[in-house]
Parts: structure tokens; sequence; C-alpha cells
């Protein structure tokens, strides 16, 4: 549940670590898991600016993936 909201607001925007902490009511170090995780099956990518790093979703499949997923869930409801 957690991945998928977080997937939820990159799929709206790319964020840093501590504005996804904030927007999902985690902890930075349990977003910061969560997002390697995401990284690692490819989901997720990033990009360093200044000291921050900003995620966003890996790319148009990851996107549409992602909007395939939610449209199943609206059918399960």
């Amino acid at each position: 549940p957690n991945r998928l909201r977080i997937l939820s607001i990159l799929a709206e925007q790319e964020m840093c670590v501590g504005d996804l902490a904030t927007a999902v009511g985690m902890n930075e170090s349990a977003v910061s898991h969560q997002l390697r995780t995401l990284r690692t099956i490819r989901l997720v990518s990033s990009r360093k600016q200044g000291r921050h790093v900003f995620y966003r979703l890996q790319d148009a499949h990851v996107f549409s993936f992602y909007q395939a997923v939610v449209e199943h869930l609206d059918e399960s409801d």
C-alpha cells in the first residue's frame, strides 16, 4: 500500500524524499527504503539537483501500468 501511494503521487509530479514523506505520512527513512525498492524494480528513477534527489516514474510504460492498476482497483470496489 505504501508503494502504491508513492507511485500515485509520482504519477502526478516528481518529488524529493522529504516532500514525499510529508505527503504519505511516513518518515523519510521509510520512504527512502520504499523508493530504493521501486528503483530496483525500475518503476521510478531519480535525478539530483543540489542536495536534493527528485524521484519520478521511470517512463510512460510505468505510467500506463500504474493507470491500469488504478482502473482495476476501481473496478474491484
